[in-house]
């Protein structure tokens, strides 16, 4: 298998679509983690019964970001997609996240990418195209499972389509 954290992203900055790997699907209670060094997926964390990914959880490959990891997405798809494929997302927007652990305050926004296979949300071009309380659900599903972590979350701000097209291109420059 291909070390997946440095695959090409093919970032189009005109149509906002870029490739993203798939570590955790939607509906998994199980976190699972790119491991570079063996190139396979380890399970990392397991959610309390219940509990589960509301969407599609990977990284931007080629990427890095101040935390040490690859730059965070979630993938709004029409059905869940299996850990470890690559797939194309248009990118909608950004979950600006800030995170608090033993008194250590980290950013660790997150990307919201369309699949570009998608049908049902073929219409959804920013954040501000789904439905009424989806980025507040999206939200406390994070600040959850953060508590379940001894962290702390907060959601600081919804940015549009052009600030996740800059995240990319930064996190992208952070790791060469």
């Amino acid at each position: 298998m291909p070390k997946l954290t440095r695959l090409d992203h093919a970032l189009n900055e005109k149509t906002r679509v870029c490739r993203v790997v798939v570590e955790t699907s939607k509906g998994c209670r199980t976190k699972f983690d790119y491991d570079p060094k063996t190139r396979m997926f380890m399970a990392h964390k397991l959610l309390p019964e219940g509990m589960s990914f509301p969407l599609d959880f990977g990284f931007v490959p080629s990427t890095l970001c101040d935390d040490g990891d690859p730059l965070d997405v979630m993938i709004i798809a029409d059905e869940p997609n299996p850990t470890g494929a690559l797939i194309e997302v248009r990118l909608i927007g950004v979950l600006q996240v800030e995170e608090r652990e033993h008194g250590k305050r980290e950013r660790n926004d997150r990307l919201l990418g369309v699949s570009t296979l998608s049908h049902l949300y073929v219409e959804v071009q920013t954040a501000d195209d789904l439905p009424k309380g989806f980025i507040d659900n999206l939200g406390d599903f994070w600040k959850h499972k953060a508590l379940l972590e001894d962290k702390a979350l907060e959601i600081i701000g919804v940015a549009g389509p052009a600030v996740a097209v800059e995240a990319v291109e930064r996190a992208s420059r952070a790791a060469k």
